[in-house]
């Protein structure tokens, strides 16, 4: 089975689902994600989306490193940007799922909103919903850079992130902004 397109028929696969976000950085919650479709599909993934208007922590090249760190324990999963539209994205390499996290109450009403304008975009492209884990429900990077920023203490930020991040993500909260 080919990562890079459809077949011939133009059909996507249900066995290959892919998971975009910004990841900015990667999260524990994103992580536990990430391990749970990859038991779902034969090949997951992970499409990190690039917003030029947006100002990011990471690099696109950074977040791919970041995002393979943390999930080299898992052999069907392959992580690759994209630009424009994630159903572009998710069409161009045959996929015919679009796996995405949500959080109870703060995601379901955006989360729904996307699904229902992906599936006008391309009816043959499903959604999948993955609740996330109570434990990461609250997790938000914008949350996580507060604590790195506000706290010295690794193992608080441990709680957040996987510890592979730390260092990165310390190292780019403590550079000067260009």
């Amino acid at each position: 089975m080919t990562l890079n397109s459809s077949n011939d028929a133009g059909e996507l696969s249900h066995s290959i689902a892919v998971y975009t976000g910004s990841f900015d950085p990667v999260t524990l919650g994103h992580l536990h994600i990430i391990e749970r479709a990859s038991k779902l599909f034969d090949t997951l993934v992970v499409g990190i989306g690039i917003n030029a208007d947006k100002k990011s922590l990471f690099n696109p090249e950074e977040r791919i490193e970041l995002v393979q760190t943390i999930s080299n324990h898992l052999p069907n999963v392959r992580v690759q940007t994209f630009d424009g539209l994630a159903v572009d994205f998710v069409r161009s390499l045959g996929a015919g799922v679009m796996v995405r996290g949500i959080r109870p109450l703060t995601d379901i009403a955006g989360e729904f909103t996307m699904m229902m304008a992906n599936r006008q975009l391309d009816a043959d492209i499903e959604t999948v919903f993955l609740m996330a884990d109570e434990r990461f429900a609250h997790v938000s990077s914008s949350l996580l850079k507060q604590i790195a920023a506000l706290s010295e203490n690794d193992d608080h930020l441990a709680k957040f992130v996987p510890r592979p991040i730390i260092p990165s993500l310390r190292a780019k909260l403590a550079a000067p902004s260009v």
